[in-house]
């Protein structure tokens, strides 16, 4: 997938009868799906919402012209995807994860490898760090871990808490 197409949510079930489909967000902020007119699936087909409700963790989606269970039963297991542009007025601070994976991780002149994955544990975020024939490290997304991010220079400089790697 291109990097100027960000994934956003991956479609998990169907919902009713009537074609609308579950989906988990990618992001901490489900309500961006009412902020945005559509979705495109990997293959450049593009969805346009005309509806949206919730139910816990999930946001259900209508889409236009998927009006059964049969046609929602296609989107099964499909990921959601934006334009990126629409996240570049995003404030000081905060990050895609798309540019967070692959940043190469420092501390001092210690490099810990690249970040593979990001993981949500619900009060922070951990960074999965993955070097070569290593066993992988993570790292708790912490202002007091985290020092400096440099997505334009592909690094992130970190201060490990005491313990962490042994």
């Amino acid at each position: 997938m291109s990097k100027k197409l960000i994934d956003v949510a991956e479609v998990t079930n169907t919902h009713g009868l009537r074609g609308e489909v579950k989906i988990l967000p990618r992001t901490d902020y489900p309500e961006f799906f009412e902020e945005i007119s559509g979705v495109y699936l990997e293959e450049g087909t593009y969805l346009k919402i005309t509806g949206i409700k919730y139910q816990k963790n999930m946001v259900i989606l209508k889409f236009k012209g998927i009006n059964k269970v049969e046609e929602a039963e296609t989107l099964r297991r499909k990921i959601l995807y934006v334009p990126k542009e629409i996240f570049d007025d995003l404030p000081e601070g905060t990050y895609l994860i798309a540019d967070i994976i692959g940043l190469e991780v420092f501390e001092d002149d210690i490099s810990y490898g690249k970040i593979t994955d990001v993981f949500s544990t619900g009060s922070n975020d951990v960074y999965a760090v993955e070097k070569p024939n290593e066993k992988p490290l993570l790292i708790p997304a912490l202002k007091n871990v985290i020092e400096d991010i440099n997505i334009d220079e592909g690094y992130m400089k970190v201060r490990l808490p005491e313990g962490l790697l042994d």
